[in-house]
């Protein structure tokens, strides 16, 4: 199949221009799908869905060898390889295995703690290409995420998510005890040791 959209930076070909608007968000940093609850950012609608099982206890994806039950599909498929491959990527450290090469390199970074992207400005290193980008706007003062209502800037797709509470009235942060809501988990945190 033919992949007349190509990736300026890398050369990557894809199918779909939208497609490559996903990819080019590897080089650029841009997390535009925050997690409400701790405003982690995802590239893709699909890794925010994802990720929010973290915050719940649903677990939809089942092994059908074994039963064990996942948050998420690439988990299981992960899992999977167990039962068929098992883990043929040893670290030479500690002896964990993993299924993919991949994996294994990003684990043995913890080891080595290795940071090969380095900051040009303040010399601070960082694990992934992406961390680099984002701790680079610190510097760079680009606030490439701007709220539709009222055009503030903000540095971090989190920050904007934030900000838009003010005008959608949001609270998804709620007390327990006496039910007042609150737009960031921190206010939560702080209100919360009122009843202590």
């Amino acid at each position: 199949m033919e992949k007349p959209w190509k990736c300026e930076d890398c050369g990557k070909g894809f199918t779909y221009s939208s497609r490559l608007e996903i990819h080019l968000r590897i080089h650029t940093g841009e997390k535009p799908f925050s997690c409400c609850v701790c405003g982690k950012g995802f590239t893709q609608s699909s890794g925010l869905r994802s990720h929010q099982r973290v915050h719940t206890e649903k677990k939809p994806f089942s092994c059908t060898t074994c039963g064990q039950r996942f948050k998420s599909s690439s988990i299981l498929t992960e899992h999977q390889q167990l039962h068929t491959v098992g883990t043929p990527f040893t670290c030479f450290v500690c002896g964990k295995g993993f299924t993919q090469v991949f994996a294994l390199q990003s684990h043995h970074q913890m080891h080595t703690k290795e940071n090969p992207f380095s900051c040009t400005s303040c010399g601070k290193s960082f694990r992934q290409s992406t961390d680099l980008n984002e701790h680079q706007r610190t510097h760079t003062r680009e606030k490439p995420f701007t709220c539709s209502v009222c055009g503030k800037g903000f540095c971090w797709s989190s920050q904007l998510l934030t900000h838009q509470r003010v005008h959608t009235r949001d609270r998804p942060f709620t007390c327990s005890l006496c039910g007042s809501g609150f737009t960031q988990s921190q206010h939560l945190l702080r209100h919360e040791r009122v009843h202590k």
